[in-house]
């Protein structure tokens, strides 16, 4: 599915089973069972977050690299069963599970004002504080398009296939919640400030004629990053992250920023949780500047507390979506639009999904 999710049934097994049961383990309280993600990320958190935490609290963090989904969530709360502390979530993710009572409150009562004053307020929810802001850019290989030639700027030049010619690559649209929505709007001349609510066939308008030009619909970061490294296409859209890592590696990319998706997944607290103290603690000690800027060094994402910025370095910085200079060329995603359920029961992920299922058949 998306970059934070996994099918239902896969991720029910990937973490439920596990911890289906209690009876297998007992947490101690001063233990806090955190779902850190895997990979990259997994490892900045540890460094960034997780030591530390453990050095100034003493209280054990046991990782989790497995996603968690709303089947999981479910399970655990309705069967009394929580055996996750802190979770990483998806927005959508995050909204819902918060409306469903899978989630506590945040207590933002213990934020220093100077830490939460700063953080962006699009990362403050009433379930989830962001720890993290990524977002979808235009990237070009610089061996099809040397600093010489012209370089697009905007999603209406991506489109522009003849005076931009090249192999291109979008995200697939198959799970609603991510896709080249936003994208086909810009290309078709919205203003980044009119986007939402989303006009659904006008984004399929714009789509039909890019869809000749697109050698593959990617479906998660590790594919389009292959094909980046690989130098498969030489123009397409990719998360930041994924870019920057590739950048420091030294393969010819460069991104744009304009016109750059922004969204930022949350921690939250699992409701009935067996350390929900823990857990809050642990996401505002996540949120400090001082640990966002050691995060944001570790690896290119965003951070929300803006007040890190005074702690990295000028120019990796700039490399990251957050960045006061970048902000104001990105558009936030509305999470809220896409989680929203019409008078016919189907939310408007799910009227995109069943949308481009029979669209790209065509």
């Amino acid at each position: 599915m998306n970059r934070r999710q996994l099918l239902t049934t896969f991720s029910t097994i990937a973490i439920a089973a596990p911890y289906v049961s209690r009876q297998g383990w007992a947490q101690s309280p001063g233990e806090l069972r955190v779902q850190l993600y895997g990979g990259d990320v997994g490892k900045a958190n540890i460094e960034a977050i997780a030591k530390p935490f453990e050095a100034e609290t003493g209280i054990k963090v046991i990782p989790i690299t497995a996603d968690a989904d709303m089947v999981t969530l479910e399970l655990m709360v309705t069967q009394n069963n929580v055996t996750l502390d802190v979770v990483a979530l998806s927005p959508a993710t995050s909204i819902l599970a918060g409306q469903k009572g899978y989630l506590e409150k945040i207590d933002y009562s213990i934020y220093r004002k100077e830490e939460l004053d700063a953080i962006i307020d699009f990362c403050k929810q009433p379930y989830g504080v962001s720890g993290q802001v990524y977002s979808w850019v235009m990237f070009y290989n610089t061996d099809h398009f040397p600093a010489d030639k012209p370089r697009p700027t905007s999603w209406a030049e991506f489109w522009d296939v003849e005076k931009f010619p090249g192999v291109r690559t979008l995200e697939t649209g198959a799970y609603g919640s991510e896709g080249p929505w936003e994208e086909a709007l810009l290309a078709d001349g919205v203003p980044a400030d009119a986007l939402y609510p989303m006009d659904i066939d006008r984004i399929f308008a714009s789509l039909d004629k890019i869809k000749p030009h697109i050698r593959k619909w990617w479906e998660s970061g590790s594919e389009i990053q292959q094909m980046m490294r690989e130098k498969a296409v030489d123009i397409g859209h990719c998360y930041d992250g994924r870019a920057g890592v590739l950048i420091d590696e030294g393969v010819p990319l460069e991104i744009s920023r304009n016109q750059a998706k922004l969204a930022c997944d949350y921690w939250g607290v699992v409701k009935g949780g067996p350390n929900i103290a823990g857990a809050q603690k642990f996401i505002e000690f996540a949120t400090r500047a001082e640990r966002q800027a050691d995060f944001a060094k570790r690896i290119a994402y965003g951070p929300p507390n803006l007040n890190a910025y005074k702690l990295i370095p000028e120019e990796r910085g700039r490399r990251l979506s957050t960045h006061p200079d970048n902000l104001g060329s990105g558009i936030f995603l509305n999470n809220k639009w896409y989680t929203e359920i019409g008078s016919d029961g189907l939310s408007n992920t799910q009227r995109l999904v069943d949308r481009w299922n029979a669209w790209i058949l065509l």
